[in-house]
C-alpha cells in the first residue's frame, strides 16, 4: 500500500543555476548529486532540513524521460512560466518573504491571507511558480471555512 510521497519532480531549464537557486536562495540542503553512469543523465534533489523525507528532483525534461519534442514543449512552459510546482509552508511568512525577497527571490504576489493560511506565490529560476504558505494555526474546516 502506498505510505506516502518520496520525490517530487520539479523540471528545471539548467541544474546547476537550480541548485544554486534552491540552496543558497530558499536554503534547502543537496541530498543527492551523481550522474548515472558515464555520460548519463545528472539525479540532483534537494530538501528541507526540516523535512528530512520528502525530496524535490530538480530534472531538465529530456530522455529518457521523455521523448525530444515533449522535451522542448515542456522547456517552453517552464520558462513561460504557467507551471505551479507545488506548495512550500513556513510557520513564519511575513519574515521569511522578506528574507528571501532580499536573497533575490522574484514574488509574484506578496503574503495575502487566504482562507487555509497567508500565502505569497513565488517563482524559481527556472520559470516555476510555487504557493508559499503559512497554514492557519487552528486548522482549516473546509466544511465551514471553503467555499468555491
Amino acid at each position: 500500500m502506498i505510505k506516502g510521497l518520496k520525490i517530487a519532480t520539479v523540471w528545471v531549464l539548467d541544474q546547476d543555476r537550480a541548485k544554486e537557486f534552491y540552496t543558497e536562495k530558499l536554503g534547502l540542503e543537496v541530498r543527492t548529486d551523481l550522474t548515472m553512469g558515464e555520460g548519463g543523465m545528472r539525479w540532483l534533489t534537494v530538501g528541507s532540513p526540516e523535512q528530512p523525507d520528502v525530496e524535490l528532483t530538480l530534472m531538465v525534461p529530456q530522455s529518457p524521460a521523455m521523448d525530444p519534442e515533449s522535451a522542448e514543449m515542456v522547456k517552453k512552459l517552464v520558462a513561460k512560466g504557467v507551471l505551479g510546482a507545488g506548495v512550500l509552508t513556513t510557520d513564519d511568512i511575513h519574515g521569511d518573504y522578506k528574507k528571501l525577497k532580499d536573497r533575490g527571490v522574484e514574488f509574484l504576489q506578496e503574503p495575502q491571507e487566504r482562507p487555509y493560511g497567508t500565502e505569497a506565490l513565488l517563482r524559481d529560476d527556472s520559470g516555476n511558480w510555487f504557493s508559499f504558505t503559512q497554514p492557519r494555526a487552528d486548522g482549516l474546516d473546509l466544511d465551514k471555512d471553503w467555499t468555491c
